[in-house]
């Protein structure tokens, strides 16, 4: 999977911009601040229409401008696809592939998937569920753009029963009553199916993440990923209904996958209070691996790899270790050091004050 050429117009801070990329690896080099990152940000947001740094849309869009547009050339064993978004501070985005309105997000996964890495991917052991949640449902659809509809299935069904529990205000009528049951059932059959899908992905993921880790650390160390859940044992319809007063009080859905985790332990002790900091850089590091790995072994290609100033947070050997783990595909880095001497450069591009030339190598 390759980008062959990025159109940008008033993205973060780029307001027309025309770049086009080689095979191998890129680096973007440049001093902190320049717009290195909003680069990847905008080929990340063409792959998966998201921001892989987690911004909200209005920060995509360049101050004073009312919209944004991202423009992607891509090319996928020899299949070319154009991408084109126009991101809206009313929200009212609107996506073409290939000139025609996007059916689904999904559809994009057969065109180009990315792997992003960052500096704030140590959130993925030391932070919330959520980030971990977010992970391994971006693999699930990812490996199948088939699965995306029951995850979006699930997030309609609990957007729908949160909206009727705050409406009801902890008071049930009979109307009330049967609609409620009717989102009990649908959440319950989209839950069901998701956390199968996420358990499916876990099983797959974790000998990859113990290998990945070895690669990287140079040691052997177990590494195991486990779905921690509240519900799967009595079942999600059963266990709606056991939560459904205390749901009703606070107007809320407390149980479900959206509660869900996957907890990370190194050895026998949880990597997100036990591991020291080195350890849970290389798990977190791993855990991207791993998905590449997986990614790349399904499709029989590798996604674009983004790797947003990690060089910085480590030494060369591990620099080496990381870039070796990777199967070969496009790799498209920023750094605002030169980069480490193990790294091939294809395509050196110099970034100063929102302008980008390209360095002769």
């Amino acid at each position: 999977m390759l980008i062959r050429r990025l159109w940008l117009r008033d993205f973060r801070s780029y307001g027309e911009l025309d770049l086009s990329f080689t095979d191998g690896t890129c680096v973007i080099l440049g001093p902190n601040g320049v717009g290195k990152s909003n680069l990847l940000e905008a080929i990340g947001y063409a792959a998966q229409l998201d921001s892989f740094r987690s911004a909200p849309i209005d920060a995509m869009i360049r101050r004073g401008a009312d919209s944004a547009v991202v423009r992607a050339q891509l090319d996928r064993n020899g299949r070319e696809a154009l991408v084109e978004a126009e991101i809206n501070r009313s929200g009212r985005n609107r996506v073409l592939l290939n000139r025609q309105r996007l059916a689904r997000t999904s559809d994009l996964t057969d065109v180009v998937l990315v792997t992003a890495f960052a500096p704030t991917d140590l959130e993925l052991i030391k932070g919330g569920p959520g980030l971990r949640r977010s992970l391994i449902d971006g693999l699930v659809v990812s490996m199948d753009s088939r699965n995306e509809p029951v995850k979006a299935g699930f997030e309609r069904s609990l957007r729908q029963r949160n909206a009727l529990l705050k409406q009801v205000r902890g008071r049930l009528d009979t109307s009330a009553s049967a609609t409620l049951d009717v989102w009990d059932h649908q959440l319950a059959d989209s839950g069901e199916r998701l956390s199968v899908l996420r358990q499916g992905l876990i099983d797959d993921l974790t000998p990859l993440v113990t290998k990945a880790y070895r690669d990287i650390a140079g040691y052997e160390a177990e590494v195991v990923l486990h779905y921690a859940s509240s519900w799967r044992e009595r079942g999600l319809k059963e266990s709606l209904v056991a939560s459904r007063e205390d749901d009703l009080r606070r107007g809320v859905t407390l149980v479900g996958p959206h509660r869900d985790d996957v907890t990370i332990s190194l050895g026998d002790m949880p990597a997100r209070t036990h591991a020291s900091q080195g350890e849970q850089r290389t798990l977190a590091l791993a855990l991207r691996v791993a998905g590449h790995r997986l990614l790349a072994g399904i499709h029989g290609s590798s996604p674009i790899l983004l790797l947003d100033d990690v060089f910085s947070e480590l030494d060369d050997n591990r620099a080496e270790a990381l870039l070796a783990s990777l199967p070969d595909g496009q790799r498209i880095l920023t750094t605002a050091t030169e980069p480490p001497s193990t790294v091939h450069t294809n395509q050196l591009l110099m970034v100063a004050e929102g302008t980008i030339t390209e360095r002769t190598l």
